[in-house]
């Protein structure tokens, strides 16, 4: 017989029956496995109503600053959000040297789908600035009292989310991301490429006027629409969403 027992170790004599003793260890073992069924019984129950037993999860319940856009992997960009005098976002890509003055006359964003004429407005007998006819929902309105889109400065420009009947111009701008490219078309033939530095949505209340229309040294374009919650009380959104873009590069059509 090999030893199994090696460095020395004495071998053992061999084992006497015992019929007892395997009656016992086959009831243990049954015992045993028994018992296993029923924890993993247990914590099945368990982990399928976790908060009936105090075990759910804190983060089961955090509110989240960007849920899911549909595609796994794929979060919405979290809007930008800062004090009134806080200034505007900035991509990250070096800004373009600003250019002379020339007014706008068309506006592009290509992932949007948006191509759309652009009218001079001013402001209302209220002191707001005027918005584009609704008649014409395709139609976006440049604030010429600020700077011309390429030139030093921000370049405000307006447009509809909807109108009575149908949606508007604007009615994807809250889609747009950090990094796209808008694209404005000027009188002089040259076309101001603006990338996305950030995108807000502020209560109409609190609106960030500094950050909007308050003096710039790069060529930057604000684009302004309605969002929020519509009320029926007085006919208006409560929010504005608001594109910050600076002007990184230009090109002659």
């Amino acid at each position: 017989m090999v030893n199994q027992y090696p460095y020395g170790s004495p071998v053992p004599p061999p084992p006497q029956p015992d019929d007892g003793g395997k009656v016992l260890r086959t009831t243990l073992l049954v015992a045993a496995i028994a018992g296993v069924v029923t924890v993993v019984a247990g914590m099945l129950i368990v982990l399928g109503a976790p908060e009936e037993y105090g075990l759910a999860s804190d983060r089961d319940s955090l509110a989240l600053t960007a849920q899911p856009e549909g595609k796994a992997g794929q979060p919405e960009q979290a809007m930008f959000q800062a004090a009134p005098d806080v200034p505007p976002p900035l991509p990250q890509i070096q800004p373009a040297p600003a250019m002379l003055p020339s007014s706008p006359v068309r506006l592009k964003v290509k992932r949007l789908g948006i191509d759309a004429p652009i009218k001079s407005v001013g402001l209302a007998k209220d002191g707001t600035i005027q918005v584009p006819p609704s008649d014409n929902p395709n139609l976006v309105g440049w604030y010429r009292n600020m700077s011309t889109p390429g030139e030093a400065g921000p370049a405000v420009v307006l447009g509809h989310k909807d109108t009575r009947t149908r949606s508007a111009v604007f009615s994807r701008l809250p889609e747009i991301r950090n990094g796209d490219q808008i694209e404005v078309k000027r009188q002089d033939g040259v076309t101001a490429v603006f990338t996305v530095g950030g995108v807000e949505q502020a209560d109409k209340k609190t609106f960030p006027t500094q950050r909007v229309y308050g003096p710039q040294q790069n060529a930057q374009l604000h684009l302004i629409t309605c969002g929020g919650v519509y009320n029926r009380n007085t006919g208006h959104y409560t929010d504005n969403v608001i594109v910050y873009a600076t002007m990184t590069s230009s090109y002659r059509s």
